[in-house]
């Protein structure tokens, strides 16, 4: 039966079979949370990457992203919420202990930056891949601005276990292979891209900016002032995912496809391979000076900003799509979630049980594949929630109908109170039930998602919100001084500090080839190494 044809309901009830739900005991989460190092005024530090953090390009659960005050904290997979959030505290406990006087904004809205000057991109050593992953930051920096690369995020990493897929796919008579696998896990991505407007709206937290992030900027948009320079939307969410925060015009005309893994592979090659005229004049060799690793649309795969994207684990020297492509989808990453600046980790274990209740029901409910009339709708929910989300007359589109988000919210709420329950029976628990509560509170009344009460704070104290994310940061830094290690010692970090310094060294020893070649036998092979660019 072609698997549209099979209802929400009727997947819910065949996975309440006693091996499904033992099954769904094991969904594997990971989380990379991205925070920038600050000064004791607010402002963003300019020292290198500390020596006790160890080697950016090889540690296992600390590196930088853009810049190199740009940290970036991973957690394995795991099965359990609990583990996972501790493992946090863990990294949090030895960053703090190892940056002395600095501290760890709070929140997805850079800190106050007087030029873009003040952000130093990432280093990370001598070798090719060291130099590569330095000139693609080069390219951001010239193609996009330091300032839009230094806003950060936390991305939440999702995977159904094996024993999950082999009963989905007897349960619609398939065989169960990387193909099938990865057609159901695009079908997840489809349901998720329209309904991803409810992301920014429950858990969106910049709605206000510092005046200085649009410096010498021209805007479209008009904003309000609250204390001496932030500048807020009234009903915004999430100005991190507008178009003046982490994403980019220059990729609006790519017609990325979702449908299946073989589409969206080469959708995102033909990105790569494309020619960018508004990038010609910067220099991509050794003649013209490296600004860039080329002058296409996009220099490799990561520079796409989505939503959620499709992984598969990289091999040394493997191209994401080359992953995809040989061996599957193995899990999914979600991108649209801001720090959380109420947790003093970026995000609470509340935000877990909903991910997996709402990642569970874009699984189980019939998903279209899209088509040129359908594809842009998506984005245009989000633009509009992520910019006035908390007015109460804001309507999206369902379909091409017009639907008050309020609505639509609550009927989804009814929706995903029957994936909770499944949850929270398998688990023999009822934290994905009360999660999923918590939100419909949220769209009863707006002043109670993160947005609304982080703006509420600042024009009640006509403060800024670089004030308010200090305060924050100073009490999240003293917290962590008084909490214990748990899953992760000291002794476990010091040790990996070394261990990280040794590796990259063994990278640099032998790398001895010219760059412009690596370079160019980089992208003649389809390759890049396992580390994320």
């Amino acid at each position: 039966m072609p698997t549209n044809q099979i209802s929400f309901e009727a997947r819910l009830a065949a996975v309440s079979a006693p091996s499904f739900m033992q099954a769904l005991c094991n969904i594997r989460h990971g989380i990379e949370r991205e925070t920038l190092r600050v000064n004791d005024n607010g402002t963003i530090s300019s020292e290198p990457h500390p020596q006790a953090l160890g080697a950016a390009l090889t540690h296992t659960w600390i590196t930088t992203d853009f810049s190199e005050s740009l940290l970036e904290f991973i957690t394995p997979p795991e099965t359990d919420v609990v583990t996972s959030i501790s493992q946090l505290n863990d990294i949090h406990k030895f960053t703090y202990e190892s940056i002395g006087e600095q501290y760890l904004w709070p929140m997805s809205m850079p800190c106050f930056i007087d030029e873009h000057t003040d952000i130093p991109i990432a280093r990370y050593g001598s070798s090719n891949i060291a130099r590569m992953k330095e000139v693609y930051r080069e390219g951001l920096h010239n193609r996009y601005g330091s300032m839009m690369q230094v806003i950060s995020g936390v991305h939440f990493n999702f995977s159904l276990p094996d024993e999950f897929w082999q009963q989905w796919c007897d349960l619609h008579g398939e065989t169960w292979n990387k193909d099938t696998q990865s057609d159901y896990y695009f079908g997840l991505i489809r349901n998720f891209k329209r309904f991803a407007w409810i992301i920014p709206y429950l858990y969106g937290a910049s709605p206000a900016l510092c005046s200085s992030f649009i410096a010498h900027k021209d805007v479209k948009h008009k904003f309000d002032t609250v204390g001496k320079g932030t500048l807020y939307m009234p009903y915004a969410t999430s100005l991190r995912m507008s178009d003046l925060g982490y994403t980019s015009s220059s990729q609006a005309n790519l017609k990325i496809c979702y449908n299946d893994l073989s589409t969206y592979v080469s959708s995102l090659r033909g990105a790569i391979g494309k020619k960018a005229p508004d990038y010609a004049h910067l220099g991509c060799d050794e003649q013209n000076g490296w600004q860039q690793l080329n002058d296409n649309v996009l220099q490799i795969e990561n520079e796409l900003y989505s939503p959620i994207r499709p992984k598969q684990i990289a091999k040394s020297l493997e191209m994401p799509t080359n992953a995809l492509q040989d061996r599957g989808v193995s899990y999914l990453e979600v991108r649209s979630l801001d720090v959380n600046p109420y947790s003093n980790v970026g995000i609470d274990i509340e935000q877990f049980h909903f991910l997996d209740t709402f990642l569970v029901y874009c699984l189980l409910a019939p998903s279209e594949k899209f088509d040129e009339a359908s594809r842009p709708l998506s984005q245009q929910n989000i633009t509009d929630v992520v910019e006035r989300g908390r007015d109460p007359a804001l309507r999206l589109s369902n379909n091409g109908e017009p639907i008050l988000l309020k609505d639509w919210g609550q009927q989804l709420i009814i929706e995903l109170r029957k994936v909770a329950v499944l949850l929270d029976e398998a688990k023999q628990t009822s934290v994905h039930i009360e999660a999923v509560n918590k939100q419909y509170e949220k769209f009863m009344d707006p002043t109670t998602t993160p947005s609304g009460k982080w703006l509420k704070t600042l024009l009640d104290n006509d403060m800024d919100n670089g004030e308010l994310g200090m305060a924050l940061a100073k009490k999240y830094k003293a917290q962590a001084h008084n909490i214990p290690y748990i899953h992760l010692s000291k002794a476990d970090f010091v040790a990996e500090a070394l261990v990280s310094e040794n590796a990259q060294k063994e990278i640099e020893s032998p790398d001895d080839k010219d760059f412009t070649q690596f370079v160019s036998d980089y992208f003649g092979k389809r390759v890049a190494c396992d580390h994320e660019m």
